[in-house]
């Protein structure tokens, strides 16, 4: 399999090598898995290294110049100024792409291969970590993208597949942990390559995800995906959903991890402080906008961002600043970020607000980015605190205490307070000052405030005062008469409490019983489940084991449709081959050729080699008749012509020769008196320049001694100076060499001496080992020695006791056998008769 492979590769066949994986894959998947996935690596390997070479090659193609003074050729600049390529992306263009191609088409058909095959989902989402790598090493923005909606298209697949063994089941946590790891690779790789709406789209796989997990993902888990959200939405530009995101990372390292310092909780906590202080605050918008119907609504979009991060509801700046305050982010803050939350939240001062914040920015280090946007929320509570100090101010002076802006952003944010109906400004650019507040008529919707407040604007105040009046109103009246509906409100709680009296027991009794009827329903609906889960797994198992059958009818009916498609291929490929190795050889001729242009397509089809053949001899016949005919009739002609033409052609050359010898002869003569003419002009110039040459022979000769005297005095200084260096370094290196050899004989001598002093060690070492060894074989032999003496003496010993105990018993078997004797001569006859009644008494 590797060899068709590695062959596939050479001829870069993808499609082949699909097809061939395939197979393979349906004989192996169930039989030897472990074979199946060092094919597929190994073919990977195989495209990765071609994709590498290829790669190093088109590099070297450009750096592999004929001439490095001239980079620019012609060529070169005009190809650059039609395609707008330099010769680095031709020389990918025509090398290196058609090998990244197929790599890019042999990880989609691997993919592809084990999407749901369970016994490979390790390799299934190692390959696609591979693509991943790939998208990036290449900088592959589109295939990166095809590969996530590929992957996303797989994820949805599998959640289709019934319930089987062989199938990759989304229930299972060791597959919900691989596809997580696979997704946050995804979004770090889109991160890198900054595909911001494919990075969304992987934060939105992660979270379906978790939400499939029985178990939450570990601490570290949730941290990455914290982390890169934060990042995502920031590029989106939510600023109040990335502080929430930094807020949950603090949280979850604040409450997960057990080994974390000071400095990180504190770095982290002026992160999500700097971030959240970096929201931008909540404009009013004005009353229709929350009628308006639109397919996406702000409200749905911020709904959908706030599940992503596990919240029941979208959060808020003033939200975010209370929980911030609650967990003492702020506290743990560095102090330079706490003046920072005590100017923009705490404080009421817009003459110091700007100075005060632009001191602790400008210290900031590592989290410039959060810099525009803490100044944009700074130069807005700076106006809103400004409206309620100064009806009116001068532009100019609005604009001093705005340190960091231009006259035009303030203008520009001074708009969007009005547009966002926030508040109400004026702008006089004839006067240029500001006015705040001025139109009664109207006020914004009531909303809580951000930030400290001094008083209310006029167009507040006079919205509250009818609510105010009734407030004052209602005191006045509980002041002036106390006692006014005391009656009524007695005898009322008198009647509550009787009524609460009377209705008890049975308020008490109807309590017990609903909650005996909850847990009933409770019980049964359990009861229910039960049976339904048991119902439907019984039910899917069946379908599992019937689709299991019509799955292996099916891959056999397959099996034997390509073994007898494989047969026909191969019966139609050797005839194919066989009837295009005889056309070849036809068309060939040219008598062939005319045979196979009177021939259709259809009837050539039709045919085979025999019949081809045939129509190949009558056509040479017929050729070869005609053509004798045709030559037969052409003599004649020739013949005839040829001796027409010579007989008219004889009186022209002669008179041509004749003219063409005139002609010649003229054309000598003129060509004679031009170069001799030529000749006696060019004398004359040659004379008269030698005469005007000889006036300067004596101070040229002159010039040239003097200055080969000049040169020659040189030359030998030179020489002289040159033969001092040499003689100079010669001696110096010869000290030099002399020192060197010195040095190296002293060095080999050392070198011997510690050899010698080695072998010598080595051969003590030996010699004393050696001597060890003979005499611990001399003690062991020793030992075995006496140990054999011991043994041969103490089973001697033995022995002897045998003896001695062998006499003994023969001894005692005599003596008894002399009493028995004496015993039986001492009785009668008749008295040994009770002898055998002393059965059970043991004798020796």
């Amino acid at each position: 399999m590797f060899k068709y492979l590695d062959l596939c590769v050479e001829l870069k066949k993808s499609i082949i090598a699909k097809e061939g994986l395939f197979q393979y894959r349906n004989m192996f998947q169930s039989v030897n898995v472990g074979s199946l996935e060092n094919v597929i690596r190994g073919y990977l390997r195989m495209a990765e290294e071609k994709t590498e070479s290829a790669r190093e090659q088109s590099q070297q193609a450009v750096i592999d110049i004929d001439d490095l003074d001239n980079l620019a050729t012609p060529e070169s600049i005009l190809l650059s100024a039609v395609s707008g390529e330099d010769a680095q992306d031709r020389s990918d263009r025509t090398i290196l792409t058609p090998w990244v191609k197929f790599l890019w088409e042999s990880y989609c058909q691997c993919l592809e291969l084990l999407r749901t095959n369970a016994h490979c989902e390790t390799l299934y989402h190692d390959i696609a970590r591979m693509a991943f790598s790939f998208c990036l090493k290449y900088n592959r923005k589109t295939e990166f993208r095809k590969l996530c909606d590929k992957l996303r298209k797989h994820l949805e697949d599998i959640s289709k597949l019934p319930i089987q063994v062989a199938n990759v089941s989304l229930t299972k946590p060791e597959t919900q942990q691989y596809n997580l790891e696979t997704r946050l690779v995804q979004l770090d790789s889109a991160i890198q390559m900054e595909l911001w709406q494919e990075a969304y789209k992987a934060i939105e796989d992660i979270h379906g995800l978790m939400n499939l997990s029985k178990k939450p993902p570990v601490s570290k888990t949730m941290a990455n995906y914290y982390q890169k959200l934060a990042m995502v939405f920031w590029k989106a530009g939510y600023y109040l959903f990335h502080a929430a995101a930094l807020f949950k990372l603090f949280q979850l390292s604040k409450d997960m991890k057990k080994n974390i310092t000071a400095d990180e909780l504190q770095r982290m906590a002026c992160c999500v402080l700097l971030a959240t202080l970096s929201i931008p605050l909540p404009s009013a918008h004005p009353e229709f906008d929350r009628f308006i119907e639109t397919d996406k609504s702000p409200l749905e979009k911020a709904q959908r961002l706030a599940t992503l991060l596990t919240l029941p509801q979208p959060p808020t700046r003033a939200s975010l600043i209370r929980d911030l305050v609650r967990m003492n982010v702020v506290q743990r803050a560095s102090p330079e970020l706490q003046e920072l939350y005590q100017a923009l939240e705490v404080d009421f001062n817009p003459l110091t607000l700007c100075k005060r914040v632009h001191d602790v920015t400008s210290k900031l280090q590592g989290d410039e980015q959060y810099i525009p946007p803490l100044q944009d929320v700074t130069l807005v509570k700076l106006i809103r605190q400004v409206s309620q100090v100064y009806q009116s101010v001068n532009f100019k002076r609005l604009l001093e205490l705005a340190l960091f802006t231009t006259p035009f952003h303030l203008e520009r944010l001074l708009v969007d307070c009005v547009r966002h109906n926030d508040m109400q400004i004026r702008i006089d650019h004839g006067a240029g000052c500001v006015h705040f507040g001025m139109d009664l008529s109207e006020t914004p919707r009531e909303t809580a405030s951000d930030g400290p407040i001094l008083q209310s604007m006029p167009s507040d105040q006079l919205r509250t005062q009818l609510i105010k009046m009734a407030n004052v109103l209602n005191e006045a009246l509980n002041v002036i008469n106390p006692n006014l509906n005391r009656a009524a409100k007695d005898k009322m709680r008198i009647q509550i409490v009787q009524h609460y009296k009377e209705n008890m027991a049975r308020e008490h009794q109807r309590i017990l019983e609903r909650h005996k009827i909850i847990e009933d329903r409770k019980e049964y609906l359990e009861r229910m489940n039960t049976v339904r889960e048991e119902e439907e797994q019984r039910r899917a198992e069946e379908v599992a084991r019937a689709q299991a059958q019509l799955e292996e009818r099916r891959l056999q009916q397959e099996r034997e449709e390509r073994e007898r498609k494989r047969q026909e291929n191969e019966i139609q490929l050797i005839k194919d081959r066989n009837f295009k190795e005889k056309m070849q050889e036809i068309s060939k001729t040219p008598h062939g050729q005319k045979m196979l242009n009177k021939l259709g397509e259809e009837e050539i089809k039709n045919m085979d080699a025999e019949q081809i053949a045939k129509k190949e001899a009558e056509e040479l016949q017929k050729e070869k008749r005609e053509m004798q005919q045709k030559l037969k009739s052409q003599e004649k002609k020739i013949d005839y012509f040829e001796r027409a033409k010579r007989l008219e052609e004889i009186p022209l050359l002669q008179k041509s020769f004749d003219e063409r010898q005139v002609e010649e002869k003229k054309l000598w003569e003129e060509q004679e008196a031009r170069k001799i003419a030529e000749l006696v002009i060019e004398r004359e110039r040659a004379v008269e320049t030698r005469k005007r040459l000889a006036r300067m022979k004596e101070d040229s000769d002159e010039f040239l001694s003097n200055l080969k005297s000049g040169r020659d005095t040189l030359y030998q200084d030179k020489m002289k100076e040159y033969e001092k260096r040499y003689n100079e370094e010669r001696v110096k290196r010869l000290t030099k060499r002399k020192e060197e050899r010195y040095a190296e004989r002293k060095a080999a001598w050392i070198k011997e001496k510690e050899e010698e002093k080695r072998r010598k060690q080595e051969e003590e070492e030996r010699q004393r080992v050696e001597e060890e060894r003979r005499k611990k074989e001399e003690e062991e032999a020793q030992k075995k020695a006496e140990k054999a003496e011991e043994e041969r003496k103490r089973m001697e010993t033995l022995n002897r006791q045998a003896e001695m105990q062998r006499k003994r018993e023969e001894e005692a078997l005599k003596r008894l056998q002399e009493k028995e004797k004496q015993l039986a001569g001492s009785k009668p006859a008749p008295a040994a008769a009770p002898a055998p009644a002393e059965k059970g008494v043991w004798r020796p």
